[in-house]
C-alpha cells in the first residue's frame, strides 16, 4: 500500500452532497496543512489519492477517526463517485475577498459547521458561504459502507491485476462502466506462424510422414510400431522388429497422421541392423519422403525430436538433446549371430515400446537415425508389464540405415561388411575383442582365406582398436564394423603376447541372415 499521502487529510465523498456557506476567517489545518494559505496548491483529486490507500474507510492522517469526512467542496476538491451515490451539481456563490485579508486568494477556507466539527479546518467561526446547509446523515453509516467498497476494491486490485489497471483508465476516459475491461490477442490462433526450426515447426512439417504401422502374425502375435515415409513409391522404412511377427504371412497395416490407413507389404529386412523395409500396397499420390540427414555430422548436445506411437499413442512428439554417440548397442541376447548391433546414437529424447522405427530428427527436420532400444531400469510400475522411458534411449545412425534400406529395395537381402573372425561375445570383454579358439560348429575362429587371415590375425588375439575407435568387446567390434561397407579398408590394432601390433583388413560380405 502506498504512504504517499500520510500525513495529508484526503477527503471523502459525502453521502449526500453539501450546500456551501459563507466562508469564514482563516484558520489553521489541524493536520499540519494550512488551508487559508494563499500560497497552498490544490490538492489531487480525491479519487486518486483515495486509490492510494484503499484498505482504510477515512483519510490517511485524519485525527479524529469518528469524525465526518472533510467537506469535498474545499482546496478545489471534486466529489469522487461512490458505489450507489450519484453527486448532483449545486450552485455555488462566489465568495467575497474577506475583510481584513489583504491578498487573500483562491479557494477561500472550508466552512466550519456543528456536524463535520471543523472537518481538519480549525475551530474558527463566521459568516458561511451562500444558503445555509441542510442536515447531513450521520457519518458512522458513510465510513462503515465507504469500508467495504474499499475492502472489495483493494481485493479486486489485488487479485485482479492489470485488469483493474485497465478498469480506471477506462474510468478516466469516461468510457461506459459496461464496456468489457479485457484484452484480446492479435490474429486467430490458426494465423500464428511458428517460425522455421521450432519444434511446432518441425513437428507439422513431418507428421504428415510418419505412419504408424499396426503387425499381426498368422499365430495372433503383433504389435504397434512406427515408420516413416522413405521415397515418393511408397517404401516405409522403419525397425525389423516392428514387422517380424507379420512377415510371413500375417497382416500389415499403415496409418497416416491425417487418419488414412493403407495394407502394406515387407520388401526386405536386416535382422543384424533391425531395419525393414515396406512398401504400400495403393500408395496414393503426394507422398512427402522425409529428407535425410548425416549422422557423421552430429554433435553431443544437438537438439533432437522424436515422432511416434509409444504404447500406441499415435503422432506423439518428444525433444531432447544427443547425449552420446557411437554407443555400441546390442539388442537381444547378444549371442549369436543373428542378434541386432549398432554404433547408436543415444537421446534423452522420451523413447518408449511403439517409438521403434520412427525417425529421429535434428532441429531442421531431417532424419538423423531411427529410434530402436531403450535401456530399462527393469519392469514399469503401477501394473505396466512393460517398461518406460528413463532417458536412455538408442538410434540407428541414418546413415547405415540409408545403406541398408537401398540393399533392402534393390535385392531384397541384407549385406554385411565382416572381417571373416568369430570373436567372443562376451559383452564385458576382456579390454578388447577375443578372437575365440573356434568358430561356429568347430570351424577354425580364423579361416585363412578369410580379411583376417589374409591380414595375419589369429585366435587369441584382443582387437582393442578399430582404427581411431576403442574396442572393448565382441559387440562393440561388429558395431563398429556394420558402420562401414563390404571393400573399405579399416586398421585394427591387437595384441598378442603382451606385443601391441596394428594391420589393416580390407573388409569382405556376408549377405542374409542365414549365414
Amino acid at each position: 500500500m502506498s504512504t504517499e499521502n500520510e500525513g495529508t487529510a484526503v477527503p471523502a465523498a459525502p453521502s449526500a452532497p453539501p450546500v456551501p456557506v459563507a466562508a469564514p476567517g482563516p484558520a489553521s489545518d489541524t493536520t499540519g496543512t494550512n488551508a487559508a494559505d494563499p500560497g497552498h496548491e490544490p490538492a489531487p483529486p480525491a479519487a486518486s489519492q483515495s486509490a492510494q490507500n484503499p484498505d482504510s474507510g477515512r483519510p490517511v492522517g485524519n485525527p479524529a477517526p469518528d469524525r465526518p469526512a472533510h467537506d469535498p467542496t474545499t482546496q478545489g476538491h471534486t466529489p469522487t463517485p461512490q458505489p450507489g451515490y450519484m453527486p448532483v451539481p449545486q450552485p455555488v456563490a462566489p465568495a467575497p475577498q474577506p475583510p481584513g485579508q489583504p491578498g487573500a486568494g483562491w479557494p477561500p477556507p472550508p466552512p466550519s459547521h456543528p456536524t463535520y466539527g471543523g472537518g481538519g479546518s480549525g475551530d474558527g467561526g463566521g459568516p458561511g458561504w451562500g444558503a445555509p446547509m441542510g442536515p447531513v446523515p450521520p457519518a458512522h453509516r458513510k465510513k462503515r459502507a465507504g469500508g467495504l467498497v474499499a475492502g472489495v476494491l483493494a481485493a479486486a486490485l489485488v487479485a485482479g491485476g492489470v485488469g483493474g489497471g485497465i478498469g480506471y483508465w477506462a474510468a478516466e476516459r469516461g468510457d461506459s462502466p459496461t464496456d468489457s475491461t479485457t484484452v484480446s490477442a492479435s490474429g486467430n490462433a490458426k494465423d500464428f506462424k511458428r517460425d522455421p526450426g521450432t519444434v511446432a515447426a518441425v513437428a507439422a512439417k513431418a507428421l504428415p510422414s510418419v505412419v504408424t504401422i499396426e503387425a499381426q502374425g498368422g499365430d495372433g502375435e503383433g504389435g504397434t510400431g512406427t515408420g516413416f515415409v522413405y521415397d515418393v513409391q511408397g517404401h516405409i522404412v522403419t525397425n525389423n522388429h516392428v514387422v517380424a511377427s507379420a512377415a510371413d504371412g500375417g497382416d500389415l497395416s499403415v496409418t497416416f497422421s491425417n487418419g488414412k490407413e493403407y495394407d502394406a507389404e515387407v520388401v526386405g529386412r536386416a535382422q543384424g541392423y533391425d531395419v525393414a523395409v515396406l512398401k504400400l500396397k495403393n500408395a496414393p499420390s503426394g507422398l512427402a519422403p522425409l529428407p535425410l540427414g548425416n549422422s557423421d555430422k552430429v554433435a553431443v548436445g544437438d537438439s533432437t525430436i522424436a515422432i511416434g506411437a509409444p504404447f500406441g499413442l499415435s503422432n506423439t512428439v518428444t525433444t531432447g538433446i544427443i547425449s552420446a554417440k557411437n554407443r555400441p548397442v546390442a539388442s537381444g541376447d547378444g549371442q549369436n549371430s543373428k542378434a541386432s548391433y549398432m554404433s547408436a546414437l543415444q537421446t534423452d529424447a522420451s523413447i518408449n515400446p511403439g517409438n521403434s522405427g520412427g525417425p529421429l530428427l535434428d532441429s531442421s527436420g531431417a532424419v538423423i537415425g531411427i529410434n530402436s532400444a531403450i535401456q530399462s531400469a527393469g519392469t514399469g510400475g503401477f501394473g505396466q508389464s512393460q517398461a518406460g522411458s528413463i532417458g536412455l534411449g538408442f538410434a540407428i545412425p541414418v546413415n547405415q540405415a540409408n545403406t541398408v534400406a537401398q540393399q533392402l529395395i534393390k535385392t531384397g537381402r541384407p549385406v554385411y561388411p565382416v572381417i571373416g573372425a568369430t570373436v567372443s561375445m562376451d559383452p564385458k570383454g576382456d579390454g578388447g575383442a577375443v578372437i575365440a579358439d573356434r568358430g561356429t560348429g568347430g570351424t577354425p575362429a580364423v579361416p585363412s582365406d578369410s580379411p583376417a587371415g589374409k591380414a595375419g590375425l589369429k585366435a587369441g588375439d584382443v582387437i582393442t582398436k578399430l582404427d581411431d575407435r576403442v574396442i572393448d568387446s565382441g559387440p562393440t567390434l561388429i558395431s563398429e564394423i556394420w558402420t562401414h561397407k563390404p571393400g573399405d579398408k579399416v586398421t585394427l590394432t591387437y595384441e598378442r603376447d603382451g606385443k601391441t601390433s596394428t594391420v589393416e583388413v580390407t573388409l569382405g560380405q556376408r549377405e542374409g541372415d542365414d549365414s
